[in-house]
């Protein structure tokens, strides 16, 4: 490749998991990117292991025709060990092995061994803040680990100001190196929706004709038993009945105090007969669930940034959100 090109190497641990915040902004950004950064050649590390279920890499490459999809191989580890040791040791040694100049990391997982200069970006700090998020043991030392070599990053970046205030005070690393890029709304959210449209997404998620709508996911932050017991009191003192509340996002695997499943929530509250479950939503679908929405929902307790609320207000639809 030219010199003139920048050599940009990208851990692609989340390509393909857009369950998950950081799936979701690493498959915008490889859309995107290649068609506003002409001079850099995007290195796409995509980790091979029995237990990963994202694209095979030949399908990332047609999807991304302008980014070069490198498969690299990983030892049979069980998942959580593969992936400290595809974070720390198999993914920054290829990047050195591909000549890279920057080596990214789109989710908070940086090396601490850098063998050339590394880029992270860190949407949030809710395994540090929040208590319910630090999990066991291994967790905790996981999270002390990325929180040390964040501070060896060459830079931080972040989606909010808010985020970065956290990232300065908590992770105790010189503002300067932290630089906010505020996230803009998923381009699918600018689709121009008609009539047609609206009414077969209406049809597939079987919605009903007025609702107040939450989407997103069901761990204990999102606050999901606010949105319910919020709308069981809306009922109560009056509210339209024929306002139903629709929640929007893959339910709980199982029902735990961290997953809490809004099906017994909504039964607790006495308003399960009018609140809809409707699954996944496929990213083509989300401008019309937010236009045919009343008013979108969204109390979460803590977000890096929140997406969804941008993404709501792209489409018309009123916000009820929570201040911090």
């Amino acid at each position: 490749m030219d010199s003139q090109y920048l050599r940009v190497a990208v851990n692609g641990w989340m390509t393909g998991r857009l369950t998950s915040g950081s799936g979701q902004y690493l498959s915008h950004l490889l859309d995107w990117l290649p068609r506003v950064t002409p001079t850099v050649q995007i290195l796409l590390l995509q980790p091979l292991h029995r237990t990963m279920t994202n694209a095979a890499p030949e399908e990332n490459q047609r999807r991304w025709p302008q980014i070069d999809v490198v498969p690299v191989s990983l030892p049979p580890l069980p998942e959580n060990l593969a992936k400290v040791w595809w974070e720390q040791v198999v993914a920054p040694r290829a990047a050195q092995r591909l000549g890279a100049d920057v080596y990214f990391v789109p989710y908070w997982a940086p090396p601490v061994w850098r063998p050339l200069p590394v880029v992270v970006t860190i949407h949030d700090l809710i395994p540090l803040l929040l208590p319910a998020y630090r999990g066991r043991l291994l967790q905790r030392i996981y999270t002390q680990l990325v929180c040390w070599a964040a501070r060896r990053a060459t830079a931080i970046l972040t989606v909010s100001d808010a985020a970065a205030r956290d990232i300065v005070a908590h992770l105790r690393v010189e503002a300067a190196r932290v630089h906010v890029v505020h996230h803009g709304p998923n381009q699918e959210g600018s689709v121009t929706v008609d009539a047609a449209h609206l009414q077969r997404v209406r049809a597939r998620y079987a919605l009903p004709e007025r609702f107040f709508l939450y989407l997103g996911g069901f761990d204990v932050r999102k606050n999901v038993q606010a949105v319910i017991e919020g709308y069981a009191r809306f009922r109560a003192r009056g509210g339209d009945p024929a306002v139903k509340l629709v929640l929007a996002g893959a339910l709980p695997a199982q029902d735990t105090p961290f997953f809490p499943d809004p099906r017994r929530l909504a039964q607790e509250a006495g308003c399960a007969a009018d609140v809809h479950c409707c699954g996944w939503v496929e990213e083509e679908d989300k401008p019309a669930l937010y236009a045919l929405a009343t008013a979108f929902v969204f109390p979460s307790l803590y977000e890096g940034f929140g997406m969804m609320i941008l993404e709501a207000m792209q489409a018309g639809t009123p916000v009820i959100t929570s201040n911090r």
